[in-house]
């Protein structure tokens, strides 16, 4: 039985790669979790204690703790959103939502954590093209495809740099074997 994970952002792109998923990757009896990591709005370290993410503003901690808890709900309904194709289509799934400053690294953490057999996540194709590389994959695609523990399937919606063809553009990279060699 396989465990698929589907990471979304709640981007058109993550809507895209649910649909994907659904239509040409997943199996009867897989049991799929919807993985979402939302930024937290205040990052700690070491050496400089909390900094906000957002401007200071003069509101309240009650203020504060009510946003938060507003936004958090947006994000579970946008979430339960995107998970709509799996249910119409008859598929069981969870929704795993954690928070993290560090998206990129909490999705891997989360993916080995829950040991999933592999994860599917649509691209923007931002980060890659940034950096001159033509694997137009996005900084966080492209940071699990080096990172996870698992295959990543990249789903990134074709746009009219791809030739038109109306396609999307797929990236898999299969999980490496590591071998320790035993030293005696």
């Amino acid at each position: 039985r396989r465990k698929i994970g589907v990471a979304v952002d709640l981007s058109d792109e993550s809507a895209f790669a649910v649909r994907w998923a659904v239509q040409n990757y997943l199996r009867p009896g897989d049991a799929v979790i919807v993985l979402h990591v939302s930024p937290t709005s205040v990052l700690y370290g070491a050496d400089w204690g909390p900094l906000p993410h957002t401007p200071q503003s003069a509101e309240t901690p009650e203020s504060q703790k009510q946003i938060e808890d507003e936004f958090d709900a947006f994000t579970a309904s946008k979430v339960a959103d995107l998970a709509r194709p799996l249910k119409e289509s008859g598929f069981p799934f969870k929704i795993h939502i954690v928070k993290d400053h560090d998206m990129r690294e909490r999705l891997c953490l989360e993916v080995e954590r829950l040991g999933l057999s592999a994860v599917i996540m649509g691209s923007r194709g931002f980060g890659a093209e940034k950096r001159g590389s033509d694997g137009k994959l996005g900084s966080v695609s492209d940071y699990c495809v080096h990172h996870c523990v698992c295959p990543v399937v990249v789903v990134r919606y074709p746009d009219d740099k791809d030739g038109g063809s109306g396609e999307p553009v797929v990236t898999i990279k299969e999980a490496e074997v590591e071998e320790e060699a035993s030293k005696g």
